[in-house]
């Protein structure tokens, strides 16, 4: 752990973990080959925002007691999901040259125009945004994007202060979807692009780590049979945008092609939105209420070998931090899964052990998982 805080903080990344396939940890994994753990549970979220389904629907009502009970082919919608996996990939090869035209949520969600994303509003009773999936083009009579981000720098301090900000710490609490108990969190950050949150549940820690090169996952209370998942590929990428966007004034250095969408309301708030592509060029979607300038939403995408996945970021409660505003509320927003966040306190500038971001160590399998 020394060593490799030594080597980061000379600058040095560690290198580039490779993670687990989904066929190495489940067992009878047919179709979905080739993709990372990670990957394989987002792809079962894809699954449930486009079907309204949840894991009982494919892996009936025992799934939930034994690893055995997910491997079985005793449900019949198991076998026809993998069928209808096949056939769409056979269509989008064969029609659309593998581009992922069509989706599950295509054909399982679509209203007048087919949709090959999921709406996080209809899957959580939300009202819809009819949010636009990318942008394409800078859209007639809106600002630029140095206009945009111009009001958005003044808004929270100014360019200035932001740029002096190297690190932070901050405190508070992590509140899952449904989950009736605030867990205590803590956020470590570094610029560029180190972060690491830490979420404490009765003695037990779930750990997101990216070091600036690697990311990783630890949890004891996991959806899979393994602890420590090493990212990859979207999830990799998207770990890096989350760290790179911790700092407020990286956002031209972090995103590339900037470009200002149409107008939109969420809620009764017309806001800009701005988009950008990260380093893995996915796309990345700034959301600034057009009056105050203040970043009210990011939508960012993982894709995956069924469909791209968004996962939405919600702030609020914007609060002032050494003469810098920082949102200390947000609510997150996945295709299997939603939670909030609440911040109590904020140290900038503050000195970090480098091991913080380090490779976390795997907590113990549960006794209930089932080893392969």
């Amino acid at each position: 752990m020394y060593l490799l805080g030594s080597a980061l903080a000379s600058g040095q990344a560690a290198p580039q973990e490779k993670p687990l396939l989904a066929e190495q940890v489940f067992k009878n994994v047919q179709v979905l080959r080739g993709m990372s753990v990670n990957e394989f549970m987002e792809t079962m979220g894809f699954f449930a925002a486009s079907l309204n389904a949840n894991c009982t629907t494919c892996h009936g009502q025992d799934s939930g007691g034994s690893w055995e009970s997910y491997a079985s082919d005793k449900i019949p919608q198991k076998q026809t999901a993998r069928r209808m996996i096949v056939m769409m990939n056979s269509i989008n090869q064969t029609y659309f040259g593998g581009r992922q035209v069509l989706t599950c949520y295509s054909c399982h969600r679509f209203g007048r125009t087919p949709k090959i994303v999921p709406d996080l509003t209809v899957q959580y009773g939300d009202a819809p945004d009819e949010d636009p999936m990318e942008i394409l083009t800078q859209a007639a009579g809106q600002p630029t994007p140095d206009q945009v981000l111009d009001k958005y720098f003044k808004a929270v301090g100014g360019l200035e202060k932001l740029a002096g900000v190297t690190s932070f710490i901050a405190q508070g609490t992590w509140q899952g979807y449904e989950d009736t108990e605030q867990h205590p969190l803590q956020i470590y950050a570094k610029a560029p692009a180190q972060r690491t949150t830490i979420v404490e549940n009765h003695g037990d820690l779930t750990i997101n780590t990216y070091d600036g090169r690697n990311g990783w996952i630890a949890a004891p209370y996991t959806d899979v049979p393994v602890t420590l998942v090493t990212l990859s590929d979207s999830d990799l990428d998207n770990a890096k945008v989350d760290a790179q966007l911790s700092f407020l004034g990286k956002i031209k250095q972090s995103l590339t092609d900037l470009r200002v969408g149409p107008a939109f309301v969420i809620g009764d708030k017309d806001v800009t939105i701005l988009q950008g592509y990260s380093a893995g060029k996915s796309p990345v979607k700034l959301y600034f209420d057009s009056e105050t300038g203040l970043l009210v939403r990011m939508v960012r995408y993982t894709n995956s070998k069924v469909g791209r996945q968004p996962t939405q970021f919600d702030y609020s409660d914007y609060r002032d931090v050494n003469g810098i505003k920082m949102p200390f509320h947000w609510v997150t927003t996945w295709v299997d899964g939603r939670s909030k966040t609440q911040l109590s306190e904020v140290q900038l500038n503050a000195a970090i052990d480098p091991a913080k971001f380090g490779k976390p160590a795997a907590p113990p399998v549960p006794a209930t998982a089932d080893k392969k």
